[in-house]
């Protein structure tokens, strides 16, 4: 940035105002669909819960990923989550489920959409491509079933009251999808030239690389290196890098904006329990198991 400042002003003297809003919007539209995503693999953990709860959990919890390490957001939607009456165990895999859901569709995204702006991206871009098929088949329900029940053996947790469901499954990556093209709209948006597909498929590469660099508080350098190395063959560099800060800016003011939506949200009752009686199931709602 500081070697190129001038040209860098010079690109963002060109960014339209009406974009970045139109960006913004697309980044609010792509997390909403990623909330019902997470929502829908909740009820298939057997936590089902309303949109305006979710939303509290969901948006006040992912604040955690701007703290070094990818622990903290889920730490934080276990919690949010426990007075709604979802179980540590429920929230915590439809979590992490979320988590490899967004990363296996982001590698399918970047695959089918990378190879068709450029005849050399396919070659560059091959593990994307590797990636794709093994993550999608890593998603089904079985598969799902029996790696989350190994890892809470592994830390001396109970197994998995039910099994996710392969229509909570489908719900999850349809949804997921669904936001990636949002967010692929966005990123577009923020381009001075290029085609939606560049701009998807470069995004969810970018996307996929700042998530699995975990020391890195949301992804921040690593996705924007990632999205100027994609942009590069299309766009200037300047132009790039303008662009990748304008994503993190507008997706970041989303985060915000959806955060305070969800504190805005009604918290569940705080009744006293009964003595002898575990506060967590006082407030559990019928019909949702530990």
């Amino acid at each position: 940035m500081i070697s190129q400042w001038s040209l860098i002003v010079e690109a963002l003297g060109r960014m339209s105002p009406l974009a970045l809003i139109g960006a913004l919007a697309a980044g609010m539209a792509g997390l909403g669909l990623w909330m019902l995503g997470w929502r829908a693999l909740l009820a298939g953990f057997g936590a089902p819960l309303g949109v305006r709860a979710t939303t509290r959990i969901m948006f006040l919890g992912q604040l955690g990923k701007y703290v070094p390490g990818s622990v903290w957001a889920l730490l934080g939607q276990v919690e949010l989550a426990r007075p709604y009456g979802v179980s540590r165990v429920s929230s915590g895999s439809a979590t992490i489920m979320a988590m490899a859901t967004t990363v296996a569709t982001g590698c399918v995204t970047a695959a089918v959409a990378l190879p068709l702006t450029s005849a050399d991206a396919a070659g560059r871009y091959w593990w994307a491509l590797a990636l794709a098929p093994f993550m999608l088949a890593c998603l089904h329900p079985a598969i799902v079933t029996r790696a989350l029940n190994l890892a809470l053996r592994a830390v001396r947790r109970p197994p998995l009251e039910r099994p996710v469901g392969g229509r909570a499954m489908l719900l999850a990556v349809l949804w997921t999808l669904a936001g990636w093209a949002l967010f692929g709209v966005h990123m577009w948006l923020l381009l001075p030239e290029g085609s939606p597909a560049l701009a998807a498929g470069a995004y969810a590469l970018a996307y996929v690389v700042g998530f699995l660099v975990i020391f890195a508080p949301g992804g921040l350098g690593a996705r924007e290196a990632a999205l100027v190395l994609a942009l590069a063959p299309v766009i200037t560099r300047p132009d790039a890098l303008v662009a990748a800060l304008a994503s993190r800016a507008v997706l970041t003011t989303a985060d915000l904006i959806w955060a305070g939506i969800g504190a805005l949200q009604p918290r569940p009752g705080n009744e006293t329990a009964p003595a002898g009686l575990d506060p967590e199931e006082q407030l559990r709602p019928r019909g949702i198991p530990q």
